[in-house]
């Protein structure tokens, strides 16, 4: 008998889900939240989506990483201190 293992390598879309943007940026649930409440703007980091293709408010959101990567990399010049 032989014991394998399969490694499946996953790359990240452009349009990822809360919990793979958490994964692939580090950032945390609340700074999420508050970035998108206060930083963010609709169509640029996040668009919010629907499976009838009406979202609303409360709908999922769905997150560009490389605008939130873009957007990590604009502090960089604002750090305290």
């Amino acid at each position: 008998m032989r014991d394998t293992a399969d490694v499946v390598w996953l790359v990240p879309n452009d349009w990822v889900s809360e919990k793979v943007l958490i994964a692939v940026t580090g950032l945390k649930p609340g700074t999420i939240l508050r970035a998108r409440k206060e930083c963010w703007m609709v169509g640029r980091e996040y668009v919010h989506v629907s499976p009838d293709g009406n979202p609303k408010p409360s709908s999922e959101c769905m997150y560009n990483r490389k605008a939130v990567d873009a957007w990590v990399a604009s502090m960089k010049n604002k750090q305290p201190g």
